[in-house]
């Protein structure tokens, strides 16, 4: 039996494959990428690698064998998920693995916002399979904010989430998560809501950032359609800075991604990453 990491090469798929490494033989462990140049570096560490296109579903066949433990990770490409999700599902559905494992969003069916949308679709698509599954429903990932640090040092923090609170943890803490409910026991037929111990603000991100970088970060809370025009005029494509207007005012200002349950520090076995520590690893580069 292998463990099989989709996306194994993104930001998310390479902490999730150095965790399981920590946890098992590096001939456990499989890594699918899109190409085997992008895969190099999995192969130098001993992972296996197989070579998969999420949009191009016959080179699913053969990648998953039986009695594997699958990782979905998401696609990053919104509103082309539902069908690369899908073909994925069908490949191990065929191939007979014993569990996949889908990382999915805060709040699974409940969670009525537009990023949700095909995350709640990929959740019924394998129920329908009839897989043994296991959800990890993440939160906001505070690398969403920290990754920004050059820019909002220059411009300030804007957003259009109020002060709604937002239970973020690093890609690190998630995939933490990840490889334990991989390789460890009475998982299946589970769903984790998985977030941060501690919720914070974009004006107290601001203020922290504010506090380490020694220079004045502001926080301004913009009107939808002003967050909007701020987003499109960065480069971001217009249907995607919907979205993420959308994320703001339909789900942290309403409190959806506020977290709280404890399921990721209790998986991990330690306090997730403190905010003002993400921060002071995103400021040494």
């Amino acid at each position: 039996m292998s463990i099989v990491v989709t996306g194994a090469t993104g930001h998310l798929g390479t902490l999730v494959i150095d965790e399981l490494l920590r946890r098992v033989p590096a001939d456990r462990v499989v890594g699918v990428a899109r190409s085997a140049e992008k895969a190099t570096a999995l192969a130098d560490r001993g992972v296996g690698v197989r070579i998969a296109d999420y949009d191009v579903p016959e080179t699913l066949a053969g990648v998953f064998h039986a009695g594997d433990v699958v990782l979905l990770i998401s696609g990053s490409e919104v509103g082309r998920r539902v069908p690369q999700h899908t073909a994925v599902i069908a490949a191990a559905k065929a191939a007979g693995v014993a569990r996949l494992a889908y990382t999915g969003v805060l709040g699974g069916p409940d969670a009525d916002f537009l990023l949700a949308d095909e995350h709640k679709a990929t959740e019924r698509a394998i129920l329908d399979s009839g897989l043994p599954y296991t959800f990890l429903r993440h939160g906001w990932y505070t690398e969403n904010y920290t990754g920004q640090i050059p820019v909002q040092l220059e411009h300030g923090v804007v957003g259009s989430a109020g002060d709604g609170r937002i239970g973020a943890a690093t890609r690190a803490d998630y995939a933490a998560a990840d490889a334990e409910v991989l390789v460890g026991e009475g998982h299946e037929n589970k769903a984790y809501e998985l977030s941060g111990d501690t919720a914070w603000t974009l004006a107290e991100y601001a203020a922290e950032l504010s506090r380490q970088s020694g220079s004045e970060v502001p926080f301004t809370d913009l009107p939808a359609d002003a967050y909007r025009n701020v987003l499109v005029g960065a480069g971001v494509p217009e249907p995607m800075a919907g979205i993420l207007v959308d994320v703001d005012t339909s789900a942290i200002a309403r409190g959806l991604l506020r977290g709280g349950s404890g399921e990721l520090a209790r998986l991990i076995g330690r306090p997730t990453t403190p905010l003002a520590d993400a921060i002071a690893a995103a400021l040494k580069g």
